[in-house]
């Protein structure tokens, strides 16, 4: 056998035991749910993250609720509005991030608006299926603060079995390769 083809069966095998650890990890619970922190962080993009922040605000489980990766254009009253929330209810502590596209980019913009808040925890609240990677790059661009994982949870994400159901699995490879992306970039 050629060493290439050694070398490529064994980076296979690593990459698909890599893909075991990683899908075997993705939370599938609220480990900490009733800890309190300086601020919520909702970073958009799923089904469920931006009503559990507002939910968490709503509960005096922080200070401040602050959403990354927000769309120019769109401000407070039109989510109070969307997820029907009493205007003046929230908005006082709400704050909109229009700088991020990526999870890197919410990293940043998160870790900006912490500093100047200077607050030293937030609790993240993202898919739990793109929580690891979500949390290697927060602890990268926030080393020191105090980082509690809040995933969420869609409907169509089928944990259990993930290999036979065809969009979670093109999913869950997806967010494994884009971890190691993240994992072998230099910070």
């Amino acid at each position: 056998m050629p060493a290439w083809a050694l070398a490529a069966g064994v980076a296979a095998v690593l990459w698909l035991g890599g893909l075991v650890w990683f899908a075997e990890g993705i939370p599938g619970t609220v480990e900490d749910p009733d800890s309190t922190t300086d601020a919520v962080v909702v970073l958009t993009g799923g089904a469920g993250r931006l009503r559990a922040g507002v939910d968490l605000l709503a509960r005096s489980q922080a200070k401040k609720l602050f959403v990354s990766g927000v769309y120019r254009g769109v401000d407070v009253q039109q989510i109070l509005r969307l997820l029907r929330r009493r205007q003046g209810e929230l908005d006082c502590c709400m704050v909109l991030g229009h700088a991020a596209d990526d999870t890197r980019g919410n990293a940043a913009e998160t870790a900006r608006w912490m500093r100047e808040e200077k607050f030293t925890s937030l609790r993240l609240v993202t898919s739990n299926y793109h929580m690891r990677r979500s949390l290697l790059e927060f602890r990268r661009a926030m080393p020191g603060l105090r980082i509690v994982p809040h995933p969420t949870f869609q409907p169509g994400f089928m944990a259990n079995g993930w290999w036979n159901w065809p969009g979670t699995l093109q999913l869950v490879v997806t967010e494994y390769s884009k971890y190691l992306v993240v994992l072998m970039r230099p910070w």
